[in-house]
């Protein structure tokens, strides 16, 4: 069960108005097909990702690309939720909402659903040129709450963000791997002052060492 937030008051997750949808049906997604989502389930052995769930978010709320031929793909943007997971998730699905991230990242177990494709620009970060050139990571829970941010949440991050950059040769460091906050002319403050950004770094770091022993 998801875990309820004491507040009523919900933000705008990312852009769009936060009405639901029904849910789409879920399908697993090996984490090997990252790339493409469900377009292309090409093995890719050994590329470090942690398993992923595919719950793909309305074609409303991501623009199709062939990154990174089409776009280069520089850096991750850090988002939280300000929703629970399953509300999330929904929202994304919801073509009304015209906002959806990559990847969203579970609280209580760090489990992982990819919504867009990362050959396709997800709608997350409120700047067009930063969409094109990013990966969108959520991460369930309230910027103002700390409790949210559990240790598996943040270690399974990394290891989707260490096999990111990895990927796709970005730099891990705060250059490149951002919060929402720092997206220019967002209106939005997540990740938040909670958010432990050098252990975040540390374990993006020991991600990618322990991949390549």
């Amino acid at each position: 069960m998801e875990p309820r937030h004491p507040r009523t008051a919900r933000r705008r997750l990312i852009t769009g108005a936060a009405a639901l949808a029904a849910s789409a049906a879920l399908a697993p997604l090996t984490a090997s097909a990252a790339l493409a989502g469900p377009r292309r389930r090409t093995p890719h052995g050994g590329d470090g990702y942690p398993p992923v769930e595919w719950v793909p978010a309305s074609r409303s709320n991501f623009t199709a690309a062939d990154r990174p031929d089409q776009y280069p793909i520089e850096m991750i943007v850090i988002h939280v939720t300000q929703e629970t997971y399953k509300d999330t998730l929904r929202l994304f699905q919801d073509p009304r909402h015209k906002a959806a991230a990559h990847y969203v990242v579970r609280s209580a177990d760090g489990h992982l659903a990819q919504c867009v494709s990362e050959r396709d620009v997800a709608w997350h970060a409120g700047n067009w040129d930063f969409n094109t050139r990013s990966i969108g990571i959520e991460h369930e829970g309230w910027i103002d709450d700390p409790t949210w941010f559990t240790d598996t949440l943040y270690e399974r991050s990394a290891r989707l963000t260490a096999a990111v950059c990895d990927r796709y040769g970005i730099p891990k460091d705060r250059e490149h791997i951002i919060g929402h906050i720092e997206v220019p002319g967002s209106d939005h403050t997540d990740p938040g002052e909670f958010w432990d950004w050098a252990r975040y770094l540390q374990l993006v770091t020991e991600a990618s060492w322990r991949h390549r022993r």
